[in-house]
């Protein structure tokens, strides 16, 4: 993990699931607990509920409806929310992600989180992890109407907040949305080597990559 130009950067932008919290509750949630409630509403087998999810969950992936948990519910007929409730117990912060927010605004840097996550999930996240007092801005792609892969999102995040690209951190978990942020000029890029903790270490491709929240302090 190569040290950070801290002089040189004003504005922190963090992603929130697989960078600050840990992915297992939405890996479980998305790919064992829903597709087993489905089955059990619907009446159908839970190989049929994965015949009939996994095409759903591939047609809709990186557009702003995969987020949606208004349009899951629709397109499901179930509550997505209620059935995340189930497993909230799963939420969880990844290993000194709280250490790196409290250093990072004690020295005075500007920290916003961007999310694709739905509003209710958001909401469903910070009800349980205590993450608000440590942001100036709390941004969810859909306010904006576009997910952090689209170039407008990023066009949209710089009329509402003014941010300088290059002179701001990007930390997120997602190589096309790593590669977005590059696209349109974020300077400093890091992914994270392993966004769910049962899963392992993930190739994190031409990004270098967070493994220990507290190696990224050393020379705040």
């Amino acid at each position: 993990m190569p040290s950070l130009p801290w002089s040189d950067i004003d504005t922190v932008l963090l992603d929130m699931d697989g960078t600050l919290l840990d992915l297992h509750f939405d890996n479980h949630f998305w790919l064992e607990h829903l597709p087993q409630r489905y089955a059990e509403l619907h009446g159908v087998s839970r190989a049929m509920a994965e015949m009939e999810l996994q095409p759903l969950f591939e047609r809709h992936a990186g557009q702003l409806q995969w987020y949606c948990l208004d349009f899951w519910s629709a397109e499901l007929k179930l509550s997505v929310r209620e059935l995340k409730l189930e497993t909230a117990h799963l939420i969880a912060l990844r290993p000194d992600a709280d250490t790196f927010l409290g250093a990072i605004k004690r020295a005075g840097k500007r920290v916003v989180m961007i999310t694709n996550a739905h509003r209710d999930s958001l909401s469903l996240k910070l009800e349980r992890i205590e993450l608000a007092p440590y942001f100036e801005r709390l941004i969810s792609s859909h306010d904006y109407g576009y997910p952090k892969e689209n170039p407008q999102f990023w066009d949209a995040l710089q009329a509402d907040i003014g941010f300088d690209p290059a002179r701001s951190l990007f930390i997120d978990d997602t190589l096309p949305i790593l590669r977005s942020a590059r696209n349109f000029g974020v300077a400093h890029l890091l992914a994270v080597k392993e966004p769910d903790s049962r899963k392992g270490p993930k190739d994190t491709g031409e990004f270098a990559a967070v493994e220990d929240y507290r190696d990224l302090i050393a020379g705040l």
